[in-house]
């Protein structure tokens, strides 16, 4: 007997960017990863966002706690009776189920629908969210009115508690929801015979892959993939599509006729040569360009949906932590300074007074990607105008080690396409990021707030010793980024010599 299969909201979402995925969720969800620290972090915004909207409906009943789902349905047909906001509200048919973060009585017999979300603007697959809610209340009998988006405000400004009626904006897109409702039944029908195979449905890879979000499936369908493939050429994905539709998988397999523009022609060529290509002039006006000393310099952030600090707003990008190398030339030994924000009070401050004791007042500041470090500083200068002329004499001064590599004056195949630190580090040097505790910005500005107790791991804090775990791994990211650049910016200089796969 064919088990019975039930399209709540996350499969009906995950059914249309991939009917395997969906299998997967409805079959086998022990086999698909869990999410990790980072994006365990991310639920847990939009769970904090969740509990300030239901402070603007103070009459509003909260199912969030139950459980059992047959529990949340009786609960829901309840309190339907009693025409108040429920928060959560869960309704479902024979085949769909859903709950709705807000329904909120409307005029007669009717209700709105309102989704909360930590985003500050409308995204696609929200609408397609809603739609879902709104096809599952009507197949329940409920009559749905309107449909609103409630997102974060971005131009909100915390001053002294947090104020949920201007932390939040309300979109209506009930018009948009109603399109997205054409044709609903016809998928969800098609996702429950997905969903019943004995196998998962056969998918070629593709956008979906990535959009709207990285499926946790990701590595499991690309396995198969040469380590150098087509979709590691640089730009959109349209022509690593059609290449992979005729059976090119490998950059070194396109053939020469094949229409590329001038990066991911030089991606072809460095497949095939199995050497770097250096383009001689232009790196050698990069480097021409420096002046000593030299200060390699590192920003980490944290940025979240509710802000922290007074004077502060949604998402703002909030500093914590530097590095810097200084070196009065290249091949000199590097003296470096750094800053790590203690405890959970606002660190700009105390940051930016630290920062100007340590980039003196001449030579290049050698940055990793300017428009963040350039806009972090801009940031600083408003909140904290007295140092608003300082900063400005900064910014002659920083130079940007990404920009060889992403013009691709230096490449190599190692690289798979990608100008990123990350990529570029080991395959110019011999070091890499591999093995560290914490090895990405995301992972330092989730760990940073979890040692400072912003952050807890279901009610827990981190003990003592733990968050000074933390934070020597966070010293030793923040000076690998900085010590990086100065291994990589050598080994720039150092191609230039080596006589091999110039141009």
């Amino acid at each position: 007997m064919m088990k019975k299969i039930i399209i709540s909201k996350s499969r009906y979402l995950a059914g249309l960017q991939c009917p395997k995925y969906l299998w997967y969720l409805v079959n086998a969800r022990e086999e698909i990863p869990g999410p990790d620290f980072s994006t365990r972090f991310i639920f847990s915004q939009g769970i904090q966002v969740g509990e300030y909207a239901k402070k603007l409906f103070p009459d509003g009943i909260d199912l969030g706690k139950v459980e059992d789902m047959g529990m949340q349905l009786v609960k829901t047909a309840e309190l339907l009776e009693k025409r108040r906001p429920i928060f959560e509200a869960a309704v479902g048919t024979n085949c769909v189920y859903s709950r709705a973060d807000i329904l909120r009585p409307s005029v007669r017999d009717q209700w709105d629908i309102i989704e909360v979300k930590s985003s500050t603007q409308v995204k696609a697959e929200y609408i397609q969210d809603v739609a879902f809610q709104k096809y599952t209340f009507l197949q329940a009998g409920i009559n749905i009115k309107d449909c609103y988006l409630m997102l974060v405000n971005n131009r909100y400004t915390k001053r002294g508690e947090i104020e949920p009626a201007k932390l939040f904006a309300t979109c209506d897109i009930s018009a948009e929801v109603d399109e997205a409702l054409t044709g609903m039944g016809n998928r969800v029908e098609d996702m429950i015979e997905a969903a019943g195979s004995p196998e998962p449905p056969e998918i070629a890879i593709g956008r979906q892959c990535d959009d709207p979000y990285t499926c946790p499936l990701k590595d499991r369908c690309w396995e198969f993939l040469p380590e150098n493939h087509v979709f590691n050429l640089y730009g959109n994905k349209d022509k690593a599509i059609d290449l992979y539709s005729r059976g090119i998988l490998s950059i070194e397999e396109i053939p020469e006729g094949y229409d590329l523009n001038l990066k991911q022609q030089i991606q072809r060529e460095c497949a095939k040569s199995k050497k770097p290509r250096i383009n001689r002039g232009e790196v050698t006006a990069f480097l021409e360009k420096l002046n000593e000393p030299l200060y390699f310099f590192d920003f980490e952030t944290f940025s979240v949906a509710v802000p922290l600090y007074e004077g502060t707003k949604p998402f703002q990008r909030i500093p914590f932590q530097y590095s810097i190398h200084v070196m009065e030339s290249l091949d000199a030994e590097p003296v470096h300074h750094d800053f790590l924000a203690t405890g959970d009070r606002d660190p700009r401050r105390e940051l930016i007074e630290n920062l100007k004791e340590h980039l003196g007042d001449s030579g290049s500041i050698i940055v990793y990607y300017e428009f963040f470090e350039k806009g972090v500083l801009k940031e600083l200068a408003e909140a904290f105008p007295g140092y608003r002329s300082w900063v400005d004499s900064l910014m002659p001064r920083i130079v940007d080690l990404y920009r060889p590599f992403g013009d691709f004056y230096y490449y190599n195949s190692s690289q798979k396409g990608s100008a990123s630190v990350k990529s570029v580090l080991p395959a110019i040097t011999d070091l890499s990021y591999r093995d560290m505790d914490i090895a990405d910005g995301l992972s330092a500005s989730v760990y940073y707030l979890y040692a400072c107790g912003h952050y807890k791991i279901g009610e827990a804090c981190p003990a003592p010793e733990e968050a000074e775990k933390v934070r020597k791994s966070l010293i030793r990211y923040c000076r690998m980024d900085t010590g990086g650049m100065i291994h990589i910016l050598r080994g720039l200089r150092d191609s230039l010599d080596t006589g091999a796969g110039l141009s």
